[in-house]
């Protein structure tokens, strides 16, 4: 059997200021996992895992971790934005809206609002893309920019990807 390599996500030259991408997986979060998250990553806030800690402060139970939900949403947006590879350039403007609860599904989307060559390096862009995750009810749960090296086109032809 004969299998055909199919290269993933997009390049530099894919991205056109204000492209947007609907990313087309979700996630529907469950307190299990929200309290794994909460034990591997030492985040022992009651809030996140005593629903009766969560109700004296005002929630109506423990809340999944900010922390995961925003996780979640960047790896929604990976094979759109960043799977063709380019290193990580950082992450600004970071805002959460609507909480999430265990239950809720999260889906993201993706604007491109800036994208230039590399000034010091010969083969790369720099995009930057505005990322907003909404729950089930089309409510704001996180919004933040982020910044990537994206490879160009040629670039991308002389070098095989990872």
């Amino acid at each position: 059997m004969t299998t055909t390599r199919r290269e993933r996500g997009f390049l530099f030259e894919d991205f056109e200021i204000d492209r947007t991408f609907d990313h087309h997986w979700g996630r529907t979060f469950t307190a299990a996992e929200s309290m794994v998250f909460a034990t591997s990553t030492m985040h022992y806030n009651p809030l996140y895992f005593d629903d009766e800690y969560a109700r004296s402060v005002g929630f109506t139970r423990a809340p999944v971790i900010p922390f995961l939900v925003f996780a979640t949403v960047l790896g929604l947006s990976v094979e759109d934005l960043s799977e063709a590879g380019g290193p990580f350039l950082g992450l600004e403007d970071l805002r959460y809206g609507q909480t999430v609860y265990p239950g809720d599904t999260v889906r993201a989307s993706s604007v491109v609002v800036a994208a230039r060559p590399s000034a010091s390096r010969p083969g790369w862009g720099i995009v930057e893309w505005e990322t907003t995750g909404t729950n089930q009810r089309e409510e704001m749960v996180i919004r933040y920019r982020r910044t990537n090296l994206s490879r160009r086109r040629a670039q991308a032809e002389e070098e095989p990807r990872c």
